[in-house]
């Protein structure tokens, strides 16, 4: 379904109180995200209701309309900008001049609004949670540069191995390889960024995990290695400097602060990691390869079962994001990642649930046509529509997509018992768009048929469990059986 980006976004600004309601506005990948001041003046049900629109989630303080891949950047777009013209929204000249808002609108709304996103953040915004969204701000903005690189990286193992392009190979492998030779510098730039440090001082810091001069440097009779401790020793350091820097902009006079807090952040929490973090990180990340491997080698198929079976309620309660430091970490290590196309079979039990509910379903044309708006999304491993539009409201269903990822998941780790393990070079791709950033160590064509033989698997049970098990009768019932009392199909 086509959506008419201007359109969408003037059906969208009423229904959700208007410009006067609207506190922030920005997106992911699939949603609107809404910082609104009253959400009670949201018309939540036509709403759900509106074309384009694939389900509605308030989590976080934010209301979050999900639109879908591609549609949500164009909709957002169209929505600020009519948001920022519109009458409704005040002169914005005015209030730059300092002009007192009339009352009832925006001012009172919006210290009306700030209240209540204070009482749902203190009620929900526990201690873990907290920490595992700020870890998630660290890493998130890195995946577009591991897309890029693991699929120039891919593409340059396949020509190496096909002998092609000799000449293009060296080039190749220098492209997809520097990012990740210096990515502990970006995870130490936006980890002082979260925290509230100065991000380029966070960089300085954990530049020094990746400095090739470390191999000089020996402490309790142990050479430290270039690279030690990798993404999560960064992330120690540059913490480390974020709480060194504010604790002397509070001591340090005004007049020397400009000299003397980036010297004593920079050489307190260089030694530090010199001397301590790259150490304790470096045996953090060993261990969590070797778990990794082991867990697979020995416990594959149970493994699988249950990470492809539990993916999806740990992404509703936001518990995935502690996942993203250790596919990171294994990235770093080994090249690639072994839990990610287990855990991508979690989106695959989700298309097959969906698609029983569309067959099921046949006299909800609403549904269906959200289904078949959503299923490309699916397909391609963004399971926010289907999820919000399909299998949660429904219920039943999302149990089943469970079944369907954990039937993949008990795939994919069967094969890896038997030592075709399968990985992924980048994190946030899955569905058919992991195809070009498989790796392992077995052929390209074993990869292909253990991960495509998995993505079927979860089709496929999940599929057969929704439509056997996964639509209460009810819901299947035409319109006019259920409205008249009369019996619903067996």
């Amino acid at each position: 379904m086509t959506v008419d980006p201007l359109a969408t976004a003037g059906a969208l600004l009423p229904l959700v109180g208007g410009p006067a309601n609207v506190v922030s506005v920005a997106h992911c990948m699939t949603r609107l995200r809404l910082g609104l001041a009253d959400a009670s003046r949201v018309d939540e049900d036509a709403l759900r209701a509106l074309p384009g629109v694939l389900g509605v989630v308030v989590a976080d303080g934010t209301y979050q309309v999900v639109l879908g891949p591609g549609v949500v950047t164009r909709v957002t777009a169209a929505f600020e900008e009519l948001a920022g013209r519109s009458p409704a929204g005040g002169d914005p000249a005015a209030r730059e001049a300092g002009q007192p808002a009339p009352r009832g609108t925006a001012a009172e709304l919006a210290a009306r609004g700030a209240a209540l996103k204070e009482e749902r953040r203190r009620r929900n915004a526990t201690p873990v949670r907290t920490a595992l969204r700020r870890v998630a701000a660290v890493f998130v903005p890195l995946i577009p540069a591991l897309i890029g690189c693991g699929v120039l990286a891919g593409v340059n193992g396949l020509l190496v191995n096909a002998g092609l392009l000799p000449w293009l190979t060296p080039a190749l492998a220098a492209v997809a390889s520097g990012f990740m030779a210096l990515i502990a510098v970006f995870v130490g730039h936006n980890t002082a960024r979260e925290f509230g440090g100065t991000p380029v001082l966070g960089g300085a810091v954990a530049a020094v995990v990746v400095y090739p001069g470390v191999a000089k440097v020996t402490a309790f009779g142990v050479t430290l290695a270039p690279g030690q401790g990798g993404v999560l020793g960064a992330l120690a350091a540059a913490l480390l400097a974020t709480y060194v820097e504010r604790w002397c902009r509070g001591r340090v006079p005004d007049a020397l602060d400009v000299l003397l807090t980036p010297t004593l952040t920079v050489l307190v929490a260089g030694l530090a990691t010199l001397y301590g973090l790259m150490y304790a990180a470096g045996a953090v990340s060993s261990a969590v390869g070797t778990a990794a491997n082991l867990l697979l080698e020995t416990t594959g198929a149970f493994a699988g079962l249950v990470l492809g079976g539990l993916f999806l309620p740990l992404v509703m309660l936001g518990l995935h994001q502690a996942l993203i430091p250790i596919h990171t970490t294994l990235i770093e290590q080994q090249g690639y990642t072994v839990l990610l196309p287990i855990l991508a079979m979690a989106g695959a039990g989700q298309v097959g649930a969906s698609l029983a509910v569309y067959v099921r379903l046949r006299h909800d044309a609403s549904l269906r046509t959200t289904i078949r708006s959503a299923l490309p999304a699916g397909l391609l491993g963004v399971g926010e529509p289907l999820i919000y539009g399909v299998s949660l409201p429904l219920g039943r269903p999302f149990l089943t997509a469970c079944a369907g990822g954990a039937a993949g998941g008990a795939f994919v780790g069967f094969f890896a018992m038997l030592g075709d393990r399968v990985g992924a070079t980048a994190i946030g791709p899955s569905g058919w768009a992991l195809f070009p950033l498989l790796a392992g160590d077995r052929g390209w064509g074993t990869l292909l048929a253990v991960y495509a033989g998995g993505l079927l698997t979860g089709y496929a049970v999940g599929f057969a469990v929704t439509y056997a098990v996964g639509v209460p009768a009810r819901a299947a019932a035409p319109a006019a059986a259920r409205s008249d009392g009369g019996a619903p199909p067996a």
